[in-house]
């Protein structure tokens, strides 16, 4: 005998149901524990991702703590106070603080002319491919201003001049040197239109800008018109100008 419609209906809705339970016992039955052990794997590792980040920001304001108190050594001119915790930061995880040690540490032997030890401190800056770029070139200006006088000039060019170009935050100290280095070589008009760049550079600072005026003047390159300084530079060319004219 054949269901009414409705109980047709009724009967089918009853077991999909009963189904779709089953299926749903037997998922947790063969699925469940592993579900749970997902579940406490996320809460444990968004925990120890808590627990790091709350870690590192305690260590760094410690390591914050240290480099204050270094600072305020060497303000006090006690460098041997500052020494020892400069030397633990010099080795320290954190790109920024080790840095600041190094370039600190670099200072304090600059400052008892340890010029060779200071490059040293530089050097390793310089070559540490962890830090950020600015880091390693600043490192690099530095270790060669230490290092200027006992290299070869071609030695200095090679390092620096890509360092010294128009727009660049070390046009004005990498270039200088780049610049006294062709005239090491007697290659004057390199020399001459390197002075002429820095000069023309309104990025670069003020006392660097007017002596690669003087020096670019002397080199034959007119760096004066561009650069709109208003201190009156004075060249062998400008002095006998002035003189026909008077």
């Amino acid at each position: 005998m054949a269901l009414p419609p409705k109980t047709d209906q009724a009967f089918l809705r009853e077991v999909d149901e009963e189904l779709r339970r089953d299926q749903l016992a037997g998922f947790w039955t063969n699925w469940g524990k592993w579900v749970v052990v997902g579940v406490v794997a996320a809460l444990a590792a968004l925990a120890g991702f808590l627990y790091w980040q709350h870690h590192n920001g305690e260590a760094a304001g410690v390591e914050g703590e240290q480099l204050q108190a270094a600072y305020d050594s060497l303000g006090a001119n006690n460098a041997a106070a500052a020494s020892k915790p400069l030397a633990e930061l010099a080795k320290s995880n954190r790109d920024g603080y080790r840095a600041l040690a190094l370039f600190t540490q670099a200072d304090v032997l600059l400052q008892k002319d340890d010029l060779k030890g200071a490059a040293a401190k530089l050097g390793s800056i310089a070559v540490d491919t962890s830090l950020a770029k600015p880091f390693r070139d600043l490192a690099l200006v530095r270790q060669t201003s230490a290092e200027f006088d006992t290299l070869k000039p071609q030695v200095v060019v090679e390092r620096l001049r890509p360092l010294a170009v128009p727009g660049g935050p070390w046009l004005g100290s990498a270039g200088e040197m780049v610049a006294i280095s062709y005239l090491r070589m007697n290659q004057r008009q390199q020399a001459g239109t390197m002075f002429g760049q820095i000069a023309r550079d309104t990025g670069v600072p003020e006392t660097i800008r007017q002596r690669a005026v003087q020096m670019a003047g002397v080199l034959g390159v007119d760096a004066v018109a561009s650069t709109g300084a208003t201190a009156r530079v004075i060249t062998p060319a400008a002095s006998n100008e002035d003189t026909k004219a008077q």
